[in-house]
């Protein structure tokens, strides 16, 4: 399967699944990576890999919705089939979600619904939460709103900052992520409404529901 992966930041959840495509675990291959930031560390590690990058400012643009016609045009060229967004840093817009409807992953630092958006796990030591976690989620509309694939669940210390419960959530995105990704390329994930069933996963155990298999 030709995957794209997007990134704005570091780009270790790129990194990890481009090793579990290395190792054979997932039956794809990233064509490209995509991101608006042209400094972005991502972009040093794709080309150490051997992988396309693609940089599109979204200043030279209008507006959204335009930026993301123009990115729908280099994936389709492309024949991307799978996108993963990866610390990447921009709303996507309807253009971007009809264009690769049920195709489109994403990963969040927060067990989805609670706290959506920017700075998650600094919402999450603010507000006194017990656990915490990680979110795979498909794309919609809304913001970190899709239906939910997969989440690793996680303990939030009274002594948590900011930083140590972004390390130990880390921790676990770098599992979920690539098992997700694998889930998909291997056609097991069926989207019913909000309800993603992963076909033949175990729903019963802890802290990973549904339960890691590969990663």
């Amino acid at each position: 399967m030709r995957i794209a992966v997007f990134a704005s930041g570091r780009g270790t959840n790129f990194e990890k699944i481009a090793d579990g495509i290395v190792s054979g675990k997932i039956a794809g291959e990233i064509v490209l990576l995509f991101t608006d930031k042209e400094r972005a560390p991502a972009v040093e590690k794709a080309r150490k890999r051997g992988i396309s990058v693609v940089y599109l400012p979204p200043s030279k643009f209008e507006n959204r919705e335009s930026y993301d016609k123009e990115i729908v045009e280099i994936l389709k060229d492309a024949g991307v089939e799978l996108i993963c967004l990866a610390g990447y840093m921009r709303i996507v817009t309807p253009v971007f979600i009809d264009a690769f409807k049920c195709r489109i992953l994403n990963i969040h630092p927060s067990l989805l619904p609670a706290f959506p958006g920017l700075n998650a796990q600094k919402k999450a030591v603010e507000y006194g939460v017990k656990v915490s976690g990680a979110t795979v989620h498909i794309v919609d509309a809304g913001v970190d709103s899709g239906p939910v694939v997969v989440q690793a669940v996680v303990p939030v210390n009274p002594d948590d900052t900011q930083e140590t419960l972004s390390k130990k959530i880390l921790f676990w995105e770098h599992r979920i992520y690539p098992q997700a990704v694998k889930w998909f390329v291997d056609g097991r994930i069926k989207v019913d409404g909000r309800k993603v069933i992963v076909d033949g996963a175990v729903y019963d155990s802890l802290p990973v529901v549904p339960a890691l298999e590969d990663f």
